[in-house]
């Protein structure tokens, strides 16, 4: 008859060991839920924004819809002429005007050329209007509007130079002047240098040709796949067959721990990384980058305190940190200290909820408090963490512990879209290099045995700007 052969001794046809070959186990898929409250950044990763890559310097696109925000500012004073429409008509020819933004869309510190301006737009500038040119600051605040004659000059790159077709200037109403503004007898209107400008449509004529376009411009990143190993000891073959008290089978234990050890460096580095590339005489060695540096150089920081931040301060953070224009979501995972999380859930002085209370009774002009009303709750979370949900007019937060946010972090929390981020493991030609176990990687003629953890992976951090670090003092 045929020959039985068992893999494992004294066992069955049915009993396996992975002993005998150098085998590799793929646990990609399983290493997140090992005690997903210690490593919560990659399990939410590993769960919902898992993208793999085939290539380990992964390039990436970002876009920012540029339609959206079609404002800016004037980069030089303006005066008209005076008396009448039709001379001030003539003396709005050259009107420079500049953005904040560039042509990806990226906030910049000096105002650049504006990209989008196209002849017969309609703009809204904010001016001033002068009944009498008599500059004693009497001047009365107005929105001034025109039509874009002809194609701006954008040759300079520090503003677009363009001539405005009058068309009228209405008050801006401030409870007493409304409407729309007659000129008077050496009347002026003034467009100040910085004054806020706003693209609101265009108007051509009846039967006329088609118009020019423009179209914003995709920004290019780059991530890199870090190589992450983790070496299970070796253990004798007598190591293997002992049993131990405490723990029988020391190997095991081992083992368990070192799986531990792999997804928390892993966690680490994608929370604190500096991304690099750098080139060796072995071969390149690449380090992602970690959502808090990359935040802190490229996104936002908010800075609150423990003795006086309270709801109104986070609805204020979050007028930008959720404006539309920059791609964000309509929540926002906000990984915590447990410095900050305490401070979010203790109801006495010095804390979110005593803050809180405190702004709820301040005694008004009329003799009453203030009511005090927010939506916040403590909720189960889908992967085993414990949520503070915080949700705003402008969109949802979710607060999560981060054990690592300790030492020099320990004020910290950072706000993360997770719609803008990515675990990219390197995967191509039917190869993962997601988290995988390569066993027996001693040397054949060893009595016994060493495995090792490995894993090739990095961060996608995309739009910078949608991810903010909370700073506390």
């Amino acid at each position: 008859m045929a020959n039985q052969f068992s893999i494992s001794p004294g066992g069955t046809m049915q009993s396996s060991s992975i002993d005998h070959s150098r085998r590799m186990f793929n646990f990609g898929e399983r290493i997140a839920e090992l005690a997903p409250q210690q490593s919560p950044f990659f399990t939410y990763l590993s769960k919902v924004a898992k993208k793999p890559t085939d290539d380990p310097v992964f390039k990436f696109l970002e876009q920012r819809h540029q339609y959206q925000r079609r404002n800016g500012n004037v980069a030089q004073v303006k005066t008209s002429a005076a008396y009448s429409v039709d001379a001030w008509a003539t003396d709005t020819a050259s009107v420079r005007l500049d953005v904040p933004y560039d042509k990806y869309g990226r906030t910049v510190t000096t105002a650049v050329k504006p990209e989008f301006l196209l002849d017969r737009q309609v703009i809204a500038i904010q001016a001033e209007y002068d009944a009498d040119a008599s500059a004693d600051s009497s001047e009365t605040p107005a929105v001034a509007y025109f039509v874009i004659d002809g194609t701006p000059d954008v040759s300079n790159s520090a503003y677009a130079v363009v001539n405005l077709e009058f068309k009228a200037l209405y008050y801006a109403p401030d409870g007493t002047n409304a409407g729309a503004i007659a000129p008077a007898s050496a009347s002026k209107f003034i467009l100040r240098d910085n004054a806020d400008w706003q693209i609101v449509g265009s108007a051509f004529a009846e039967g006329g040709t088609d118009p020019e376009g423009w179209k914003d411009e995709f920004f290019d990143r780059e991530g890199y796949a870090q190589i992450f190993k983790t070496a299970v000891p070796l253990f004798s073959g007598t190591a293997l067959a002992t049993r131990y008290r405490g723990t029988a089978n020391e190997y095991k234990r081992v083992y368990a721990e070192k799986l531990m050890e792999h997804k928390m460096d892993m966690e680490h580095a994608m929370l604190f990384g500096i991304g690099s590339d750098d080139s060796t005489s072995t071969g390149p060695i690449r380090r992602t980058w970690g959502i808090l540096p990359f935040t802190e150089a490229y996104g936002s920081v908010k800075t609150f305190t423990y003795a006086s931040s309270a709801y109104d301060d986070f609805i204020d953070a979050l007028e930008d940190v959720f404006s539309p224009e920059s791609g964000n979501s309509g929540t926002k995972l906000v990984l915590a200290s447990r410095k900050v999380m305490s401070w979010m859930n203790k109801l006495g002085a010095n804390s979110f909820m005593g803050n809180n209370a405190a702004l709820g009774h301040t005694v008004t002009t009329s003799g009453g408090s203030n009511g005090f009303t927010a939506d916040i709750q403590n909720l189960k979370g889908s992967f085993g963490h414990n949520i503070t949900s915080i949700n705003t007019i402008y969109g949802n937060l979710a607060f999560v512990m981060e054990p690592l946010f300790r030492g020099p972090w320990e004020n910290y929390a950072v706000m993360i879209d997770l719609k803008n981020v990515a675990y990219r493991p390197l995967a191509g030609n039917g190869i993962s290099r997601d988290t995988h176990v390569i066993t027996n990687v001693q040397n054949n003629n060893v009595d016994g045995r060493k495995d090792m953890i490995i894993t090739e992976a990095g961060l996608e951090v995309n739009l910078p700007e949608t991810h903010t670090i909370l700073k506390f003092a």
